[in-house]
C-alpha cells in the first residue's frame, strides 16, 4: 500500500524542515512506500525555495509551485491530482498536525473504512467561547446538513482511499466536506481522536470571515447529494410551493371582495398572488434547466450517475 502526503503550504517556510523530517521518519518506520507532494500557495515567504530545496535531495518529495493565491482546497486537489498513493492523506504544513498519528489512521482503515478522519478532542481548551463554542457549533451544523456526523470537520488529518476522493472535485471550501462526499459514494467514514499541537511559527490565517465563505459550500454540500441526480424535484418542488401560494393568496383576495370584506386596492394579496406564482414558473423552469444541464454532463463526458464498487462474472 503508498501513502501519498499532501501538504498544502502557504508561508510555512519555517515548519517545512521539521515536518518533512517528522513524516519522513514515520512512514519509513512504516515500512511503506510513500510519497509526499507539497504545493505551494503562492508562499509570500522563501517556501518555495525550502520545498525545492527537500525535493532535490530525496525523489520522494515532490513540489508544486501555483502562478496565484488560489486557497487551501485548490491545493489539496492539485495534490491529490498529483498522487500516485492507494491512501492520499492530507496534512496542515503549520505542525499543528502530528505526523506520529498517520499510522493510526492507516490502522483504523484496514478495519474497512474508506475515510477515517482525524478529530483534534482537545483544541481550544484555554479558548471555550471564543474558539471552541463556534467551532462545536459549525461541527453540529455541518453533521446535521450532511447526515455524517464527525467532531471536527475542520481537521486537515484524514485518510482518504484513492477510489473515493479521486472521483470528487474540489472547489470553494469544499475540502472540509470529502466525507461527507465519501458517503454519497457509498463509502464508509469513521473518526479517531489525533494530537494537537500549538503552532509554532507565525500566526494562523483562519478567522470568523471563513465562516461566511463555508456556509454557501454547505448549502452546495446538501444540494449535490440529495438532488444532484434529480434537480427538479429541488426546483419544482419550490416553484408548486410558490405556485400553490400564489393561486391560494388570489383566491383569498377575491374572496374578500366578493363578500364586501377588502376591495383589491385595500389589500396586497393580489400582488402576493402575481409574485408567487412569476416566481412559481421561473422556479419550475430552471428545474428543467437544470435537469437538462445534468443530463449533459452525464452524457458528454461518459460518466454515469452511479458507482460500481465490484463485479463477478462480468
Amino acid at each position: 500500500m503508498k501513502i501519498s502526503v499532501v501538504i498544502p503550504v502557504y508561508n510555512e517556510s519555517k515548519s517545512l524542515p521539521e515536518l518533512f523530517s517528522e513524516i519522513v521518519h514515520i512512514l519509513e518506520r512504516e515500512k511503506s512506500a510513500f510519497e509526499i507532494i507539497a504545493v505551494n500557495d503562492a508562499s509570500r515567504d522563501n517556501s518555495w525555495e525550502v520545498l525545492k530545496k527537500f525535493a532535490s535531495s530525496d525523489v520522494r518529495i515532490k513540489a508544486i509551485n501555483f502562478r496565484s493565491n488560489y486557497g487551501q482546497t485548490s491545493a489539496m486537489s492539485a495534490g491529490i491530482k498529483n498522487a500516485t498513493g492507494d491512501v492520499i492523506v492530507p496534512i496542515d504544513s503549520d505542525l499543528e498536525n502530528d505526523p506520529a498519528d498517520i499510522p493510526k489512521l492507516l490502522k483504523k482503515m484496514r478495519e474497512g473504512y474508506s475515510v477515517v478522519s482525524g478529530w483534534r478532542k482537545d483544541r481550544w481548551g484555554d479558548n471555550a467561547f471564543t474558539r471552541k463554542l463556534p467551532s462545536v457549533c459549525a461541527n453540529w451544523l455541518i453533521s446535521h446538513i450532511s447526515g455524517v456526523y464527525l467532531h471536527d470537520y475542520g481537521c486537515t488529518l484524514k485518510a482518504y482511499e484513492r477510489d473515493i476522493i479521486a472521483e470528487v472535485e474540489l472547489y470553494g471550501e469544499m475540502h472540509r466536506f470529502i466525507p461527507a462526499y465519501a458517503v454519497w459514494k457509498g463509502g464508509k467514514v469513521a473518526e479517531i481522536p489525533v494530537n494537537y499541537r500549538p503552532r509554532k511559527y507565525g500566526e494562523s490565517s483562519y478567522g470568523m470571515s471563513r465562516i461566511f465563505r463555508v456556509i454557501p459550500d454547505l448549502v452546495l454540500l446538501k444540494f449535490f447529494i440529495k438532488y444532484m441526480n434529480r434537480p427538479i424535484h429541488f426546483f419544482g418542488g419550490l416553484g408548486f410551493i410558490s405556485f400553490a401560494l400564489g393561486l391560494l393568496s388570489g383566491v383569498t383576495a377575491i374572496g374578500l371582495k366578493i363578500f364586501g370584506l377588502r376591495d383589491f386596492v385595500q389589500t396586497p394579496l393580489l400582488l402576493f398572488s402575481a409574485l408567487f406564482i412569476i416566481v412559481g414558473v421561473q422556479l419550475v423552469v430552471m428545474g428543467l434547466l437544470a435537469e437538462m444541464i445534468m443530463r449533459t454532463y452525464y452524457e458528454s463526458q461518459d460518466k454515469t450517475a452511479y458507482s460500481i464498487k465490484e463485479k463477478v462474472n462480468l
